[in-house]
């Protein structure tokens, strides 16, 4: 890969010294590839979270502008014809001709993939969006795309249809100047209309927008972003003073409070910014939210170790000093410490190391370092000035202590059972001792039990089935929970143990897979099962080893009349939307569509070739991407509260499918 030589010049813009940000600085890796033939592989998914993925993608942007210090605006506007507008008062994207690849620096950015300014730290410090692929990826799954440019007291555009096709002619190889503008007015405005032949909706959903807006500026303070829904003619300004503080105040908004302000620490450590907001609730659960240049981190990393640690030890201390825990008694452990915590953790680091491409997980140690040196000074430093907050803790801590104490032993006597538990006359496992490829299929009942079981290969597949609804692990005592038969048979067959017993090393499968009927009660028992998951076994979400089986949901058989003469095909099609994709081909006479209702409705060897076949089935993993919401949204739809149930059924059910 090329390196250039960064010259240093110097520009204004409302008082702030910037650096020069030219096409020196655009460092190209490698061209566009195969994004409109796999755009899964970019943008997750061609459904409405991947639809959305392209605002948070073009935003991605300008908050990184923000947090170099250049930008402090954010506009997004989405548009009666259908489209995307995303304006900035950044920088504005360079336009000067690219030095390796001699076109317009900005037609580098939205055309090349792995083209951009985060590749050189003397552009971005601190950045969110280091792949280089956004813009581009935009772009390429877009019918019309455009880009433009303020900068230098003039206005450029640059127009692309087709999946990132350029429209706009060159002059001497520049782009054409379409306007001029102060010169103290400089961002980038981007457009662009999503490709309906790929996603399989092209319609926003303006309360997802708002609380993507709500948590960015959450999460970069004093940011300010503007949403106009031009449908309703709608405009929203967000804007936080106070940052993750009141991110914190916002997710307790329905909780009970045991002290009254929220805790806030700052502190550097290194080039690392730390950025630490919590407050107790009498909750009995724990929630740490992280965030890495403001990417959340789902599985944490890090960063969350460094804070778990720092908070132990500290809290422990003051334990001792205080009297509270005796010479005698045993320190108090982790989870007693952090027992109804809210927490947000924030870092900016200037070269973050994720786990994988989804950027789930921090690696860096350094991150681990930071946390736990801010943790260390500050959080003493509030709780030495803050006593009856730090006693309101430690007291909850106590509380906490004592009924694990009691929980456990209640537990331990229910998990002794396990070892009794007839699996056999449920679990029909497989005979590879091999977990790497084994799977085990959870099917609802014993009609769908039997027909996988028939189907399945039994040497690397099992087969749970489950006879009725597993208890709602969100209104219900642990005791209670783990009483629960179909409970008790996941438990023993899966071999991992739960809660603090819980090993992932001791899974006997590679892949959990939940089979369950296309219909309302199919997907109550996924619900079901995935809050159990989520709240008992969170590590098998986090390791990627849940899965939800895709059965078609549609058989048609047709005719078509080729240069050979007519030939009879039968085809599966896995939802509605594959459906209108082969109807809107030509050249077809449909005999028969028939209409899925249960896996019980297909044969052994149909329900091997479509839904089983390890070459030929559509599995999709379960992945958490925003733990904030995954946290509220399990509350309110399996919680016992009603009117936030009933608020979030009536905004979301105008985005409801009727299948009729």
């Amino acid at each position: 890969m090329p390196e250039y030589k960064y010259v240093h010049k110097q520009t204004h813009k409302n008082g702030v010294i910037m650096q020069s940000y030219n096409g020196s600085q655009i460092v190209v890796l490698e061209g566009l590839e195969a994004v409109r033939k796999r755009p899964g592989m970019y943008i997750g998914s061609t459904g409405s979270r991947g639809l959305h993925h392209l605002i948070w993608e073009i935003l991605d942007n300008g908050i990184d502008e923000h947090l170099a210090g250049f930008c402090d605006e954010l506009r997004i506007t989405l548009g009666k014809d259908g489209s995307i507008t995303i304006e900035d008062n950044g920088r504005g994207v360079p336009v000067d001709i690219h030095p390796t690849q001699n076109i317009p620096t900005v037609r580098v950015v939205y055309t090349v993939l792995h083209a951009g300014g985060k590749f050189s730290d003397s552009v971005y410090k601190v950045s969110g969006g280091l792949h280089g692929v956004g813009a581009s990826v935009v772009n390429a799954l877009s019918k019309k795309f455009s880009v433009e440019v303020r900068r230098d007291g003039k206005i450029y555009r640059d127009e692309y249809e087709n999946g990132g096709v350029p429209v706009t002619g060159l002059e001497k190889g520049m782009l054409p100047v379409v306007g001029k503008c102060a010169k103290s007015n400089t961002g980038t405005k981007v457009k662009f209309y999503p490709d309906d032949e790929i996603f399989e909706t092209t319609e926003y959903k303006p309360e997802y927008i708002r609380k993507k807006c709500k948590e960015i500026a959450y999460l970069n303070k004093n940011l300010k972003l503007v949403f106009t829904d031009q449908h309703t003619g709608d405009i929203r300004t967000y804007q936080e003073e106070f940052g993750i503080q009141s991110f914190v105040k916002y997710i307790n908004r329905h909780a009970v409070p045991i002290h009254g302000d929220v805790i806030y620490l700052e502190g550097k450590s290194g080039a690392i910014e730390v950025e630490i907001a919590f407050q107790y609730t009498a909750e009995y659960t724990e929630q740490i939210n992280s965030y890495c240049n403001r990417i959340n981190l789902a599985d944490g990393g890090t960063l969350v170790t460094g804070f778990k640690t720092a908070l132990t030890r500290i809290m422990n201390q003051y334990a001792r000093e205080l009297n509270i825990l005796k010479e005698k008694d045993e320190n108090f452990d982790g989870k007693d410490i952090r027992n109804g915590i809210v927490a947000i953790l924030s870092i900016k680091h200037p070269d973050p190391q994720f786990e994988s491409q989804t950027k789930n997980k921090l690696g860096n140690t350094d991150a681990k370092t930071a946390v736990d040196e801010v943790m260390n000074l500050e959080a003493q430093r509030y709780f030495d000035k803050n006593i009856e907050v730090l006693k309101k803790i430690l007291d909850n801590s106590l509380k906490s202590y004592q009924a694990r104490r009691a929980s456990d032993k209640a537990r331990n006597a229910v998990l002794k059972q396990l070892v009794d538990v007839d699996t056999k006359s449920k679990l029909a496992s497989c005979s590879s001792k091999k977990k790497e490829e084994c799977e085990v299929y959870i099917v609802e009942g014993d009609s769908a039990g039997g027909t996988v079981k028939m189907a399945r290969n039994r040497r690397i597949q099992a087969v749970l089935p489950l006879r009725g609804k597993i208890i709602n692990v969100e209104k219900a005592p642990l005791e209670k929970i783990l009483l629960n038969n179909e409970i008790k048979s996941m438990i023993a067959s899966f071999g991992c143990g739960i809660g603090d017993q819980f090993d992932i090393g001791k899974l006997r499968y590679d892949k959990i897979i939940i089979l369950t009927d296309a219909d309302v009660d199919g997907a109550h028992i996924s619900t079901l099962l995935l809050t159990f998951f989520y709240r008992f076994m969170p590590e098998l979400i986090n390791e990627g080893k849940i899965y939800r089986g895709l059965p078609p949901l549609y058989k048609v058989d047709y005719e078509i009349t080729g240069s050979t003469g007519k030939k009879k095909i039968s085809e599966y099609l896995f939802d509605d939307f594959e459906l209108e994709k082969f109807r809107k081909k030509a050249n077809r006479k449909i005999h028969s569509l028939q209409r899925y209702k249960g896996l019980g409705e297909m044969d052994a060897e149909q329900l091997w070739e479509t839904t089983l076949d390890p070459d030929t089935r559509k599995l999709a993993r379960v992945s958490v991407s925003d733990t904030v919401e995954a946290d509220e949204i399990t509350d309110i739809l399996m919680g016992s509260s009603v009117p936030p149930r009933r608020e979030f059924i009536i905004e979301e059910a105008k985005y409801a499918e009727i299948d009729i």
